[in-house]
């Protein structure tokens, strides 16, 4: 009798995408992840014109090819693996969408969201898929993206951005469930997805447009995946744990073995920080504590004489903290700054998605009030977090700290009203899908299990 061999980590990972149905999904992961999407889409409709953008749809358009899946927002239909790409590049735009999977209790930066909701979507029309088809294919894409994200421990030390690694990885098992891949058909895939994936944490360091390109890479990537390996492809047979496999090739090593296959099929993990401001997550926290100062003490900006901005050295050291100058992206120069965004939230009491626009960035109030701004590394203080002094020409000082910065799945999440807040916010910024549009395509991903085709959502999604 021949010996039963135990499967393989990927194996576990990828009967578990095609196996998984909706009613073993809890409640509140199925709740969860219907807010998401209505998050996702939001900053999809909010990103559709942004810079680069409709450049992006040209470029496809020019491809030419099959015209399988709607481009969101715009209309038209491309090839699906293209017109996912475009669709998450425009939900990235703003860098605005949920973000950091927890797994177990441990946080990881990434952005996955913004993959594998437009991604999942874009499929589900092609596979005229239902609602509660495209919202299991989705919890199972982001749960196994976020399993691998979370085993490496994530370090930025190799250059890196997880966005183009990971998320390749979900958006293959979303796409080979969808596609109906088996699951050696489903392993090859991620053999094959092993092949494409890189990108740079340089785009943020340069601010430069590529900084969203991740996004749409890697949904590409993961399709053309699922794609070829229906096609009798074959890949490495453990894309994870072989010789040349993921955790060896593009990280530090697998630190966390156990996130990939603890309680999997019952606990299912995703992005869970939602986020309040259009920008880096790194600086929110300074954001919220001078809107906090600010509305405590009625602090008026022509009455500061300084600003101190202390953040942990890791703050500093990262692209957030270089003093703020305007390149040939303005727009990546503004959401990855401290200065632009302390400056703007003093200026106009908030940070917003008008407020990254090109217009809106050279305002010469904002670059005057900068000057003011110092930035301190301290160790006293979080990653993440910030405290701020303020001194007034007075010579009164208020000072504030931000700990519990907004967006925090467990310390201080937003609300369901809030997210809805923001899909609104996202949709009269946009002005490309009118009030009427936007509010019936609200009540149907409320409802998006009882949804019988996805394609009934497509209508409400472009103008």
């Amino acid at each position: 009798m021949t010996k039963k061999t135990e499967p393989t980590t990927i194996e576990k990972l990828a009967a578990n995408v095609l196996n998984t149905r909706l009613k073993d999904i809890p409640k509140d992961t199925l709740e969860a992840t219907k807010y998401r999407v209505i998050d996702t889409i939001g900053c999809l409709i909010g990103g559709a014109m942004d810079t680069g953008n409709p450049e992006l749809l040209k470029f496809f358009n020019d491809q030419g090819g099959k015209p399988e899946a709607t481009v969101l927002i715009h209309g038209g239909k491309l090839p699906v693996a293209n017109a996912a790409f475009l669709n998450c590049v425009m939900a990235r735009s703003f860098d605005f969408e949920p973000v950091s999977p927890l797994v177990d209790g441990f946080s990881c930066p990434g952005h996955i969201s913004g993959t594998t909701v437009p991604s999942a979507l874009t499929l589900a029309e092609v596979a005229n898929a239902s609602g509660a088809e495209m919202l299991t294919a989705l919890i199972v894409g982001e749960d196994i993206a976020s399993r691998i994200l979370a085993a490496s421990g994530f370090g930025f030390s190799l250059g890196w951005d997880c966005v183009g690694t990971v998320n390749v990885f979900g958006v293959t098992a979303s796409a080979g469930r969808l596609f109906g891949l088996n699951k050696v058909q489903l392993r090859n895939a991620f053999g094959i997805a092993l092949n494409q994936i890189g990108t740079t944490f340089q785009s943020f360091w340069d601010y430069t447009t590529a900084f969203k390109l991740p996004q749409g890479l890697a949904a590409r990537g993961g399709i053309n995946s699922a794609q070829l390996a229906q096609a009798g492809w074959t890949g490495p047979e453990d894309a994870l744990m072989g010789r040349f496999g993921y955790y060896k090739m593009f990280t530090e090593g697998c630190q966390r073995p156990k996130a990939l296959t603890k309680d999997l099929g019952k606990n299912f993990y995703a992005d869970g920080t939602f986020k309040p401001y259009p920008c880096c997550r790194i600086v929110h926290s300074a954001i919220q504590c001078i809107l906090e100062l600010v509305n405590k003490h009625n602090i008026k900006p022509n009455d500061v004489k300084s600003v101190n901005l202390q953040v942990a050295p890791g703050g500093i050291e990262h692209a957030v903290g270089h003093p703020f100058e305007i390149g040939p992206f303005p727009h990546g120069n503004a959401a990855f700054s401290y200065e632009y965004v302390v400056a703007t939230a003093f200026l106009f009491g908030g940070v917003r998605p008008e407020h990254m626009t090109e217009k809106a960035i050279r305002n010469p109030r904002v670059r005057e009030f900068i000057k003011k701004i110092k930035l301190t590394a301290v160790n006293d203080v979080e990653f993440e977090k910030a405290r701020i002094t303020v001194a007034l020409k007075d010579g009164r000082e208020f000072t504030g700290a931000v700990t519990k910065v907004k967006g925090d799945p467990k310390a201080n999440p937003m609300t369901r009203e809030e997210i809805i807040a923001k899909f609104w916010l996202n949709v009269d910024f946009s002005g490309k899908i009118n009030r009427k549009k936007a509010a019936r395509l609200l009540d149907m991903l409320l409802s998006l299990e009882k949804v019988s085709s996805v394609r009934k959502l497509i209508p409400y999604l472009v103008t």
